[in-house]
């Protein structure tokens, strides 16, 4: 199913409103959708590097929109909506004790899901959920999205094709050692 759900993301690239296409995928992606907006990304910046920064910023606002959506299902539907989707991701048993510290940590939850691979919805919902700072969301939110799009545009805008193959496979996890280098630096401030 996955597998047919991204082909099909891949084959709206070529459409003639991919910038639309890719404004609903970003936006679903945020609340609910498995695919990320990069897979659609991707394809049209090489087609037209030209737009590549117009379309990260599309998939970064799009993105937030989404995620604004998601942070509603979490503090409104949780019960009904929100709890099915968790579980399909897995993440509903942890999601007790995560609760309980989550308001401590989310802005940075909010960041690091943002750019790395884990599924950002999880994190909207959960935002939305324990009642995470609406306005500390939104910076997070605007922040990592808007890091992780405009730098996937930035790489295709600057080395075209040949970068594809490195961010389709190791940009997610090039983010995430960034982020812990990070969180490890401040953790090395503050403590020692």
């Amino acid at each position: 199913m996955i597998r047919k759900l991204y082909d099909w993301t891949i084959s709206l690239a070529a459409h003639p409103r991919a910038i639309w296409a890719l404004a609903i995928i970003a936006f679903v992606e945020s609340s609910f959708f498995p695919i990320p907006p990069d897979v659609l990304m991707i394809p049209m910046i090489i087609a037209a590097p030209t737009r590549a920064f117009r379309i990260a910023a599309v998939a970064t606002v799009a993105s937030l929109l989404g995620g604004l959506f998601g942070y509603a299902i979490g503090a409104l539907l949780f019960e009904t909506v929100g709890q099915p989707i968790l579980d399909f991701y897995g993440k509903a048993d942890a999601f007790e004790s995560f609760a309980i510290r989550y308001n401590d940590w989310g802005a940075w939850a909010v960041l690091i899901a943002g750019v790395t691979p884990f599924p950002f919805k999880v994190i909207t919902i959960a935002s939305g959920a324990t009642g995470l700072s609406l306005p500390v969301f939104i910076v997070s939110a605007i922040l990592a999205r808007a890091l992780r799009f405009f730098v996937v545009a930035a790489l295709l805008w600057k080395f075209g094709p040949p970068i594809r193959g490195f961010i389709e496979r190791r940009l997610g996890l090039m983010f995430a050692i960034f982020c812990v280098l990070l969180l490890g630096g401040f953790y090395l401030v503050r403590y020692l």
